[in-house]
């Protein structure tokens, strides 16, 4: 510990930049693929503006539950079948995932494809299990 206070008081410069850095990679990271939603706000998106639900887990995971009216388009085939969301895309579109870890990418890939409302489930379905919300295996 006392080796790193010295590095910092030695290298004021070098650790300014690390943490400039650090921040506008954290900034990055939070804003890429649309922001990140709450539960409630998904359910407030549903009701009031008809959003779209993208779950872009594997088919064996979206067959064993997923958000009612959510449409399956798993991760590693989305670059195939953005022709499937095309007609979606002056709606609301909330990507979810597993955990939250995939819908930031899938979100940058539907950006650079031209849809402007993209959002992200914040905690993915697990965090929408977590909170008892309902699923379907329909």
């Amino acid at each position: 510990m006392e080796q790193l206070l010295t590095f910092i008081g030695n290298h004021p410069l070098l650790v300014g930049l690390f943490v400039v850095l650090l921040m506008l990679f954290i900034r990055n990271e939070l804003v890429r693929g649309g922001p990140a939603i709450a539960t409630q706000e998904l359910v407030s998106l549903v009701n009031q503006e008809a959003a779209v639900i993208l779950d872009v887990r594997p088919k064996e995971e979206f067959g064993e539950g997923h958000i009612v009216g959510a449409i399956n388009i798993p991760y590693d085939k989305l670059d195939d079948r953005f022709s499937e969301l095309n007609r979606f895309k002056e709606k609301s579109l909330v990507v979810v995932c597993k955990m939250g870890q995939h819908s930031g990418g899938a979100g940058t890939l539907l950006k650079k494809q031209g849809f402007e409302k993209v959002s992200r489930l914040k905690g993915g379905i697990l965090e929408w299990r977590g909170q008892n919300l309902p699923v379907t295996k329909k």
